[in-house]
């Protein structure tokens, strides 16, 4: 069975969902994600569409544990629509993910604004280093590049396109412009070519058997016509 999940609007904590609701405004939670994947059964295959300027980090890593979770035991893939910014964009990197040529993905370092004196400043600015380097071990997961170049990028604040993105291996495929089988999920894997084989012999066998038997009725009939 197939299960979509909508990533879209602003990426918020479940406990803002009325609020959205109420005001008609788009929005994602983990609660709206976890509900899709609840009714997943194990072999199932979970489509994820991206559309989100991001969010809230601590409501986009459930999110993307989630998804990572439920990659254990079934197929999860990650399809970026429009954008895949901050919060999304680590969402984005949960699973097997491609994106629209004309989407855009962007990863930058974590922010907030408080009130407080020095000593405050300085307690939010240890907290949101350790909250960059939280969320760069996402991106260092995907792409194999070192922690050193993922938050050097967050830094600069990182827009990319698609062929960027890929690039980076921060997707695996760019839609519309590259053949290739869409499988990610231990419950499935493309055959081996000496599997493949061996299943060919197989079939010519059986189609040899299945001639010859044809052949030995043919016989068998004109044989009787024969005798007649």
């Amino acid at each position: 069975m197939r299960h979509k999940i909508l990533v879209t609007g602003a990426i918020v904590p479940s406990s803002y969902g009325w609020y959205y609701d109420w005001l008609g405004i788009e929005y994602t939670t983990a609660k709206k994600v976890g509900a899709v994947l609840a009714k997943a059964n194990p072999g199932d295959e979970v489509d994820v569409y991206i559309n989100s300027p991001g969010g809230v980090i601590d409501a986009g890593s459930e999110i993307y544990t989630l998804l990572r979770e439920a990659g254990k035991d079934k197929t999860v893939r990650i399809h970026i629509t429009g954008e895949a910014c901050s919060s999304a964009s680590i969402i984005a990197m949960a699973g097997w993910c491609e994106m629209s040529p004309t989407a855009m993905m962007m990863i930058h370092c974590t922010s907030s604004s408080i009130d407080g004196n020095h000593a405050d400043m300085e307690k939010m600015a240890e907290v949101l280093r350790t909250a960059d380097d939280a969320l760069a071990s996402a991106y260092v997961e995907k792409t194999g590049m070192s922690k050193a170049e993922v938050l050097q990028m967050m830094e600069a604040t990182t827009w990319m396109t698609a062929e960027q993105a890929k690039e980076k291996g921060l997707i695996d495929r760019i839609m519309f412009t590259e053949d290739a089988p869409v499988v990610d999920g231990p419950l499935f894997e493309l055959p081996t070519e000496d599997q493949m084989a061996q299943v060919k012999a197989l079939l010519e066998a059986q189609d040899n058997r299945v001639k010859a038997r044809e052949a030995q009725a043919r016989l068998n009939l004109l044989r009787l016509t024969n005798r007649r």
